[in-house]
Parts: C-alpha cells; structure tokens; sequence
C-alpha cells in the first residue's frame, strides 16, 4: 500500500490517480470538506481514506503495510497569514512522518516549493548544501515553511543520521492541471485564463513594471501536473535516488504565451485586458522564474517534459472543455 497524504487535493489526486492506474493499493489522507473536492477520487478505486488527525493512529495499525509514503499534504496558500497553522501543517507534520518513515525504513517523498527561492535574485539551483540553502529568502510564511523543512533534511542527512532508506524532496514550479478546481484564487493562471476565455470574455494579464520586461512577458517555468507525476513515480520506481529536486520544465515561458495558448485551443483570437500588478505586492512581484533541472537529469531521469503547448492544449481540450474535467 501508497499512502498520499493531501491525496484529494490537486497534485496528490493526480498521483492517487496514476498509482490506482498501476492496480496498486492507495490510502489517502485528507480532508474533502464542504465543495466538490471528493470529485477528485471520484473515478479510482482508493483502499482508505483517513482523516489527518487519525492519520498517526491509523499508521500504528496499518503501517506495516505501507510501501512510501507520498507526502503532498499541506497548507499550500501563498497568502495564508497564520503561520501557527503553517507550521503545524508544513513543518512538524512533515516532520514527524520523515521520523516515522525512517524508524520503519519506508521511502518518504514530499512537497517543497519553487516558493523557498523567494525573489529569485539568488537563482533557482536546488543545491542541497548549508551554503546553497542558507542563501535563500523566501517571501512568504508558506515558501518559509518548506525551506524550513528542506533545511533540516539537509542537516540529518549531511550528518550521517538515521533516514529514511531513499527519500525525495520536489521542489514544484507553476503546476497546472486537472483536479485543481477546488483551489479557489490559488487556481493555475491556465485555468483562470480558460474560464474568461471560454465565456467570451478578455484574459486579465498584470501590465510589466519593470523595464526589462514588456507587458504579459512577466516568464514562469509552467508544468503540467502530468509532469510532476512521471517524476514522482519514476522517484518510487528508482531506489537508488534520493535528494532534493527541482520540478519544472527548465524552460520559462510568459503569460502572454500561455494566455494565447488557451486562445489557440479553443479556436478563438486572444483580447487581453490589462490591469496594473497591485501595489501592496509590486515591489515583491516576480519577473522570472526558471528551474535549473541538472540534478534530476544527473540522477537518471530522461523524459521530456511537456511543452507549454502541448500541455495547455491538451488540459484545455481533454479536460476543461471535455464532458468530466476530472482526472
């Protein structure tokens, strides 16, 4: 058995769904709460579906049935302000399953962030060492908590103490894809893109104010989340590889583009509409984000990424212009 933690959220549900694909057990720990997120689990055949807070007497039962754990479970707002609700969600949970998962020797994956690089002024190079971590300045409680964690794995395992027998640390770009309808404002900007788009109306692009930059060409590593499964399941498939990676496609791409792309798909021609990028977040506002793929490349791991027309095409016509959305 696979457990996912967050499993009905956006990216777990995707794994869930491809570790069912594969006729394997799958436990999933979440909350589905009062919205349409239980849409997201509706199509496969799940094993157990466990509330967090039962989650550590569940595994006291049933943990020795359990294969890895994938751990995508978090409090994954940019803008949450109660960083006691961050912390106990990002950090000590995730944590406490690491420590869980090294006591039992299972391989432990979890969910960082592109968001630990903060303004970017320091690249985007997932270097594990003190020296490559230390310089990072994440911009948000959120981007904190998972740098927090990346920290601390870093440490136990540069220091030689007891860890899980393989491990993995994603740190994921601008991931867009089926299943993410419940995120509300945290929705991919493909998906928001769609909805104006398909309703007849312009797609709100921010106006560039920053002169090395023009209007719409503001450039994000967009994947699709089909992308970031292959990793995670080559990840479960690879037991000599363990570290922390960078999930992106290595290749920054604009919102212009992406907003022409959802244009494209469905056969219509672009109106943008411009708005200014709000003041209270326009001198933190980021022009660039690229993840640097070396390391996972150096580890064994060779299948192309998606193009971003290839991906928007594909999300657009087979899922949100399709007769079910969810995976």
């Amino acid at each position: 058995m696979i457990v996912v933690t967050g499993g009905a959220g956006f990216i777990g549900s995707n794994v869930v769904a491809a570790l069912a694909e594969r006729g394997l057990e799958v436990a999933v720990v979440d909350r589905l709460g009062r919205g349409a997120k239980w849409r997201n689990l509706a199509h496969h055949d799940v094993a157990a579906l466990v509330d967090p807070k039962e989650f550590f007497p569940w595994l006291s039962t049933r943990g020795s049935q359990v294969e890895a754990v994938v751990h995508m479970g978090a409090i994954s707002a940019t803008t949450e302000t109660d960083v006691d609700l961050i912390a106990d969600t990002n950090i000590r949970l995730t944590l406490s399953l690491w420590d869980w998962c090294t006591v039992n020797q299972v391989p432990f994956i979890y969910a960082s962030s592109a968001a630990t690089y903060g303004d970017g002024s320091q690249g985007f190079d997932d270097d594990p060492s003190h020296e490559g971590l230390s310089l990072l300045r994440p911009l948000n409680p959120y981007g904190w908590s998972k740098l927090f964690v990346d920290r601390r794995v870093a440490r136990l395992v540069r220091e030689g103490e007891s860890i899980p027998p393989r491990w993995a640390g994603l740190r994921f770009f601008n991931v867009y894809g089926p299943n993410e309808y419940h995120k509300g404002t945290m929705r991919s900007v493909a998906q928001q893109a769609w909805e104006r788009a398909a309703a007849g109306e312009p797609v709100r692009l921010f106006r560039s104010h920053h002169p090395d930059y023009r209007d719409g060409g503001q450039l994000r590593d967009f994947i699709h989340v089909d992308d970031c499964v292959r990793v995670i399941l080559w990840l479960l498939d690879s037991p000599s590889v363990s570290g922390l990676f960078n999930c992106g496609t290595g290749k920054a791409r604009s919102f212009l583009e992406l907003a022409e792309t959802v244009f494209g798909a469905l056969g219509r021609e672009p109106r943008i509409e411009w708005v200014d990028t709000p003041e209270e977040i326009r001198d933190r506002y980021q022009y660039f984000t690229e993840a640097r793929m070396d390391r996972l490349r150096a580890a064994g791991y060779r299948t192309p990424f998606l193009t971003l027309e290839e991906g928007v095409i594909d999300y657009v016509r087979s899922y949100l212009e399709g007769a079910d959305p969810y995976r």
